[in-house]
């Protein structure tokens, strides 16, 4: 996808892949979310192999998650609340593979400083912070935040919400976690955080070493009766990268 040529309407196809026929939220209508816990991250193990355009048998990079039981039910729980009192239409399945484009396209943007095209996309609030961190980033760590959407390895939902404002209006945020490989040249360890994980791909010759990298976007609904069927980003975390 070139996104060099993208204007604000452009990206507008993004929400109808969140949830069927629904757009991603006007930052206008996004409510502040609640103080939350910072989402931990899913144990897994890596097996590295040969990646995307290297010739001979496609491997991939597997990525195993151990699961806690409590928790996965705890999210099916809540999937079930959202079809019975919100969205009978509502598939998480159909909700995570358009998660998964966003976070490709936001993504990208963020990394290509294209910050004026993410107004349709995430809430102001968020958006003014990103501008402030975003500047202040390294070469290495801004290019290291766009995520292919053929290296996004593992995508897996954090945490589910529904609440109730001030006002009365009702909201739902699914926060997605995302595994993706990137090229960046980075370090071996970022200051202050653990190891970044690496993996090289080919031969001694053909050799490329990627960084596995995670993600955190939420994505809030207003439920309100009589509030626009859209979607928006409301939190994005980059750990190593954007903090």
């Amino acid at each position: 996808m070139a996104l060099r040529c993208a204007a604000p309407g452009r990206v507008r196809w993004l929400a109808r892949a969140l949830a069927g026929p629904a757009r991603l939220l006007p930052p206008a209508a996004a409510a502040p979310s609640p103080a939350r816990a910072r989402p931990p991250q899913p144990s897994a193990r890596f097996a590295s192999t040969a990646g995307p355009g290297t010739e001979g048998p496609q491997r991939r990079v597997v990525v195993v998650r151990i699961t806690s039981p409590f928790a996965w039910l705890r999210t099916r729980f809540y999937y079930l609340l959202i079809r019975l009192y919100f969205d009978q239409e509502f598939s998480i399945e159909e909700f995570t593979r358009g998660a998964k484009q966003a976070f490709s396209v936001v993504s990208k943007l963020l990394s290509q400083r294209k910050l004026d095209l993410l107004e349709e996309l995430v809430s102001a609030e968020v958006l003014q912070v990103l501008k402030e961190k975003i500047s202040l980033l390294p070469d290495s760590h801004r290019d290291a935040l766009a995520a292919d959407i053929d290296a996004i390895m593992y995508t897996t939902e954090g945490d589910v919400r529904i609440y109730y404002d001030d006002d009365g209006r009702k909201f739902v945020s699914i926060l997605m976690c995302f595994w993706y490989l990137n090229g960046a040249n980075l370090p071996d360890a970022v200051p202050g955080e653990a190891k970044v994980f690496q993996i090289v791909f080919g031969d001694e010759n053909t050799k490329e070493k990627k960084h596995l990298l995670t993600a955190n976007y939420e994505f809030q609904r207003e439920f309100t009766e009589g509030a626009k069927p859209d979607w928006t980003i409301t939190r994005i975390e980059h750990p190593r990268l954007l903090e």
